[in-house]
């Protein structure tokens, strides 16, 4: 094929595959990402149809790596919702999440920002407003909040 002095454009799907190759994607991420390169709406859902069908693109697997990086550092409440933004469904969510133990990975955040009791109410709400940024739910901070008072009475349990 003889070069031009013009660049050749890229294809819909190789667009697609371009993207997918680098990170997952979500069916809605990709859908507004390659909306602006797509002949028509009914091309689109065609190539993101068949990126499905190869199991190129998943949601489930998407929720699933999402889950696994910031997993380490949010709770279940805004993991779940920054999957929600990005077009995760319902189902997927609550399979990547289920098993999660968040009052452990709170106090292990608490601790590693803090980690000793606030002494005034002020203090203590700023760790708690901490925590809720994070996405843990009162019931789990107010656990990290007594549990921490309570850590600097009793040494630590071997079992723990």
């Amino acid at each position: 094929m003889k070069r031009t002095g013009l660049p050749m454009e890229k294809s819909l799907k190789a667009r697609a595959v371009d993207l997918l190759s680098r990170r997952e994607y979500t069916r809605r991420e990709l859908e507004r990402r390659l909306a602006p390169f797509a002949e028509s709406p009914e091309q689109l859902a065609t190539l993101l149809d068949e990126l499905a069908e190869r199991n190129w693109q998943s949601d489930s697997r998407f929720a699933q790596q999402f889950a696994d990086i910031k997993g380490q550092k949010y709770g279940s409440r805004r993991l779940q919702q920054e999957m929600r933004q990005r077009g995760v469904g319902k189902e997927d969510i609550a399979q990547v999440l289920e098993d999660r133990d968040d009052l452990s990975l709170a106090r292990s955040q608490w601790q590693r920002k803090f980690g000793s009791v606030a002494d005034t109410p002020q203090e203590r709400a700023r760790q708690m407003r901490f925590l809720a940024a994070r996405g843990f739910g009162m019931d789990i901070i107010r656990q990290v909040m007594a549990g921490s008072a309570m850590d600097d009475d009793f040494p630590p349990d071997s079992a723990d």
